[in-house]
């Protein structure tokens, strides 16, 4: 049997799904999470420096580096463990640390990133947060420590996985700059399933910090929409008034569509990355398979309440210059179809005005032949008299009988030549 020739990326992509396994986390400690992104065109940036960030990190601890070219890693930083990703638009860092610090959330569990590292990255922070797992906590010291550590009006907080394990965190950035996440574990919790949650909660809060930004985009493009949409309905206003020059407001209703399409152009690209940020974010909580806890709110919930009415504001703001867009153009087209329908009038009397002109030009012609036969006839008659005056005396004639005489003759043959070169021409 001839061998199978397989597509060239056959084993390339079946790998990528198996290239980015959950982290491992088997006992109580920290995970330091930071998110980073280039401040412009960070789609398009150069991946080459994501990577040499990586490298410059590992170096510091003298850790291994990964292949090179690679978009995902996972071994040591030190006495820690570091998974770093490579994606769409971000980079994220995400260190395990088996120890847990006394103080909850201190800040000295992020040094872990070094400050003259930190200080050198072309990248800025999307955002950062502080992981606290605890293993086999009672209840009434998660609601204690609840207390304790976040804001109650926004905190968010549920059992998660069946009971695996309680999550929490208020989404708020405290006064070192992080977010906080706590996760209480059950003692017969796995350490891949431990993992697995804190991936989910770190894609969570990373996904919810880029759709923000579509937010942020849409609120800032809601301005100018408003101007430009009083200048389009101002506009479409001048379109039903007759007195009104329709080849100005086609070019100011031209100009206006321009813009649109600009601000189009500037904004698709981050309102479709919302739309997918904001799907991600609401299927990676899904995946948690949610239970109330204590009565209070849940991640659900809390997106319900505070982040997809900033979701619904970025749809409404695409739709409604998806609108604009098709109003300017739609009433670009009526414009233009009362342009040429001005123009055309104005071609009709242009042409019956050049017929006037034409059967005007014909008969000044035709006077002017007249008088041109009269003249050439006169010049014609008397030098035809002075040709055949000699013959006048023998024939027994005055000059005024031979002038008369030759008149008709000269007078017809003139006519007649006239006309012969009028039919050539013609």
């Amino acid at each position: 049997m001839p061998p199978i020739h397989d597509h060239p990326l056959r084993y390339r992509l079946a790998n990528e799904l198996h290239a980015r396994p959950f982290p491992l986390m088997s006992l109580s400690g920290t995970v330091a999470y930071l998110a980073l992104k280039r401040p412009e065109n960070a789609a398009g940036r150069d991946r080459a420096d994501d990577f040499q960030e990586l490298i410059t990190l590992l170096d510091h601890f003298g850790s291994p580096h990964p292949q090179a070219g690679a978009n995902h890693f996972f071994g040591p930083l030190g006495r820690h463990m570091l998974k770093w990703e490579q994606h769409t638009e971000f980079v994220t860092y995400t260190v395990f640390s088996n120890h847990l610090s006394d103080v909850p959330f201190d800040t000295t569990n992020f040094a872990v990133f070094p400050d003259e590292w930190l200080s050198t990255l072309s990248s800025v922070r999307v955002t950062s947060a502080i992981i606290r797992v605890e293993k086999d906590v009672e209840q009434d010291q998660i609601i204690a420590s609840l207390k304790q550590w976040f804001v109650p009006e926004s905190l968010a907080v549920s059992t998660v996985l069946g009971g695996a394990a309680i999550a929490a965190a208020d989404f708020r950035i405290d006064e070192a700059g992080h977010q906080r996440l706590a996760l209480f574990v059950a003692k017969d919790t796995g350490e891949r399933r431990i993992g697995r949650i804190v991936q989910r909660l770190c894609e969570i809060e990373t996904y919810k910090a880029m759709s923000m930004l579509g937010f942020s985009r849409a609120r800032d493009a809601s301005v100018r929409m408003g101007q430009i949409d009083d200048e389009l309905s101002r506009l479409m206003a001048a379109m039903t008034d007759e007195t009104a020059a329709a080849d100005a407001t086609l070019h100011d209703l031209l100009q206006v569509s321009g813009e649109l399409e600009h601000l189009s152009a500037q904004c698709a690209y981050r309102f479709s990355a919302t739309k997918a940020y904001q799907a991600i974010v609401a299927q990676r909580i899904e995946v948690l398979r949610e239970e109330r806890f204590s009565g209070r709110q849940t991640f659900v919930e809390f997106m319900m309440r505070r982040y997809e009415p900033a979701m619904r504001t970025v749809a409404s703001t695409e739709d409604r210059l998806t609108a604009m867009a098709d109003r300017a153009i739609r009433a670009g087209d009526l414009l233009r179809t009362r342009v040429d329908v001005e123009r055309s009038a104005q071609n009709q009397a242009l042409l019956e005005s050049m017929d006037r002109r034409a059967d005007m030009q014909l008969r000044l012609q035709e006077t002017v032949e007249g008088l041109s036969v009269v003249a050439i006839s006169y010049y014609a008659v008397s030098l035809a008299s002075y040709l055949f005056y000699p013959l006048a005396e023998p024939l027994g004639l005055s000059k005024g009988a031979m002038t008369a005489v030759l008149t008709l003759p000269v007078v017809g043959t003139v006519w007649l030549m006239i006309r012969r070169i009028r039919s050539k021409m013609d």
